[in-house]
């Protein structure tokens, strides 16, 4: 029992330095049966002991606390003082120690999204720590269903250079169609592979009650001249595919002899109709891996099936397959989907300006409204690559972004939903405010007078003998709300005095694109010196000014 009442006295002076409070008997019971779980059959003999122990501890003082912690259990001591933080970051890569060959591979149908950044983030970051290659191959082999945008090979490639994560090769699978044909006719050789000729909707009856195809039994021979006929046009689209024989009694039909290649009339938009018979994403991808020698694959754990297609394809020819991590999906509440051919879809439509809108999820817009690439990267390295699907806020990027930005951005006046405010009395004619706070770089001037502009919202909180101050400006006395008019009361700082900003009468008019709609009003006219910078509207937000002109146009970042 003496042993036990150590443990009780050590467990409840951790308790007690922990949270600086008298020790919690729930919380010391709750050690002490975990260390010594043969006691859980005799807490109501041991339930006394904790009181009596707590009650003595309870009458000594914190100081006393630590103090005789350290004494009988220093390393208590020392684990409280390590703060320990979440686990984030990436985990370490199985197999790496020698350097990884890593991939990101979209289709480029439109620019990189958010989930596209993730993907370009981690895959280059693995690179870096590990060393190797990091490759970005576009699997652009679907001229229909996914058709690739001819811009969007540009736009990845520039985006992966603001993102830090430049790619040591491109590749570009429909520009290596002629590789991925003979593998198609070695696999058929190796019995791996046949030609069907079965109707898509036959087949799928077939796939779905485990029926092999009549074309399965087919001699190497006949699949042989058969896809001879698919390459020279003597098959039409429609009529045959080359499918990739696994299991026709699978558990999941979805792995049934999976469809390889197919023929496709449509010209490509890179390559024309240089090729009629393409390969299927599972087949390209597999290939592609193979030949570049892929060392590890990052996919979402709703792409599992592809792995097990896949490696039916490596066995048959011999290869070993790459090490696969699967992660879970990644939701913003902001945005919900990053389907980009939704959005494609969407701004063909007219619903947004285009792929730098503000309200879509992808790089550009983040470009467009000031996000750095830098609080990108650590957002999305903090992610890690666990498979347990996440929901987040954009709130959690503003936060990184906002510790980059804030030191840097100028401040500015900008007034949205401006009401001219008549002011009686001597005002001073220019107004002098930091262009930052805290750091020292300066003045901006800004001509004033007796008639400004202020915010309606601010405006529709006053009462008339309100007395405001207007930054860096004057003391005024709201004297009407109807039209809009005060009384200079002095230029010397008041106490207890709300202030508000306001924007001068011969000022720029300023239109903010944001997520949730658009702000105009009119700014002060140094905004014009800060395109291509982020600025903040002071009581407004954070901006990024994208274009000089009548009206200068801004995209708003975050708070």
């Amino acid at each position: 029992m003496e042993e036990i009442r150590d443990l009780i006295e050590k467990y409840a002076l951790q308790n007690a330095v922990k949270y600086n409070a008298a020790p919690n008997a729930g919380a010391v019971m709750g050690k002490l049966m975990g260390e010594r779980p043969e006691l859980r059959s005799r807490a109501k003999e041991v339930s006394p002991l904790v009181g009596e122990v707590l009650a003595r501890v309870e009458k000594t003082s914190p100081e006393e606390w630590k103090r005789r912690l350290e004494e009988i259990a220093p390393e208590l001591l020392v684990q409280l003082s390590e703060k320990k933080e979440p686990d984030k970051g990436l985990p370490s890569l199985e197999g790496a120690e020698g350097g990884v060959v890593m991939r990101f591979a979209p289709n480029p149908n439109g620019p990189p999204t958010l989930g596209s950044a993730r993907g370009i983030i981690v895959n280059s970051e693995y690179v870096k720590k590990y060393g190797g290659k990091f490759i970005i191959r576009f699997d652009d082999t679907d001229p229909v269903k996914k058709r690739p945008m001819p811009e969007a090979y540009g736009w990845y490639l520039e985006d992966c250079q603001w993102l830090a994560a430049k790619p040591d090769q491109v590749i570009v699978a429909s520009e290596r169609i002629e590789q991925y044909y003979p593998i198609a006719e070695e696999l058929i050789r190796r019995g791996g592979a046949y030609v069907c000729r079965c109707p898509q909707a036959a087949f799928k009856e077939h796939k779905e009650k485990g029926i092999e195809c009549i074309d399965r039994g087919q001699s190497i021979e006949e699949n042989l001249d058969l896809w001879k006929k698919m390459l020279d046009g003597t098959l039409k689209e429609g009529e045959a595919v080359l499918r990739v024989k696994t299991d026709m009694h699978h558990k999941d039909p979805a792995i049934r002899d999976w469809p390889a290649f197919r023929i496709v009339t449509a010209p490509h938009p890179l390559v024309g109709d240089r090729y009629r018979v393409w390969p299927l994403l599972d087949f390209e991808s597999a290939v592609e891996d193979h030949l570049l020698g892929t060392t590890h694959i990052i996919r979402g754990k709703d792409l599992a099936d592809s792995g097990s297609r896949q490696r039916y394809l490596y066995s048959y020819l011999g290869w070993e397959y790459p090490r696969v991590i699967h992660w879970g999906r990644v939701k913003i509440h902001q945005f919900g989907s990053f389907s980009t051919s939704k959005l494609r879809k969407a701004i063909e439509a007219g619903e947004y300006s285009g792929w730098d809108d503000p309200r879509v999820p992808t790089v550009r817009a983040m470009r467009c409204r000031g996000i750095r690439p830098e609080a990108l990267r650590k957002f999305m390295i903090d992610l890690g690559v666990g498979e347990t699907d996440i929901s987040l806020s954009m709130d959690s990027i503003y936060a990184e972004n906002r510790k980059l930005v804030d030191p840097e951005a100028n401040r500015r006046f900008f007034v949205w939903e401006p009401v001219a405010l008549e002011i009686e009395g001597d005002v001073p004619p220019l107004a002098r405010a930091p262009l930052h706070p805290t750091d020292d770089r300066g003045f901006r001037e800004i001509p004033a007078g007796n008639r400004l502009f202020i915010c309606r919202s601010d405006l529709e909180g006053f009462r008339a003998g309100d007395n405001i101050r207007l930054k860096d400006l004057c003391n005024v006395e709201i004297t009407s709300l109807e039209p809009a008019r005060a009384r200079f009361l002095g230029k010397d700082m008041g106490k207890r005095t709300k202030i508000i900003h306001w924007a001068p009468l011969d000022g720029v008019r300023v239109i903010v694109m944001k997520p949730d709609g658009v702000d105009e009003g009119i700014g002060e006219t140094g905004i014009a010196e800060e395109l291509g910078k982020v600025v903040q509207f002071e009581r407004y937000g954070f901006v990024r000014v994208n274009k000089i002109g009548e009206p200068i146009v801004a995209y708003y970042a975050h708070r």
